[in-house]
């Protein structure tokens, strides 16, 4: 059994950890954009998910709360199709379901009627 150290001089921290530590502003606030897909004001997204077209307008009009529900269901689909990510055929369905998850424009109502 290995002998425990202690020692007296260790101080403990005044309380809980705040962030104030580090200053103001080390936690600054995120950009406010109006999301295209729940059309509220928002958060902006903490950084731009891809670098190609769809990925710059993704970070331009979504915020990160649907980016976040976003996230939540390219994983249902993920494990549903048990995807693998390294085919390109399963990454091109993925970005065509994120675009129309993130900008198709949202359903009102249900199914004509006849």
């Amino acid at each position: 059994m290995l002998p425990t150290i202690w020692n007296p001089n260790w101080r403990r921290s005044p309380g809980p950890w705040t962030g104030s530590q580090f200053g103001s502003g080390y936690l600054g606030a995120m950009e406010m954009i109006p999301c295209t897909r729940c059309g509220l004001e928002r958060e902006r997204m903490a950084f731009q998910p891809f670098q190609n077209e769809i990925g710059k307008r993704a970070f331009e009009q979504i915020c990160g709360v649907c980016w976040g529900e976003w996230l939540k269901t390219q994983q249902q689909l993920i494990n549903h199709y048990s995807l693998n990510l390294r085919d390109t055929q399963a990454k091109e369905f993925l970005f065509r379901n994120m675009e129309q998850f993130l900008f198709a424009p949202p359903q009102v109502g249900g199914a004509p009627s006849a």
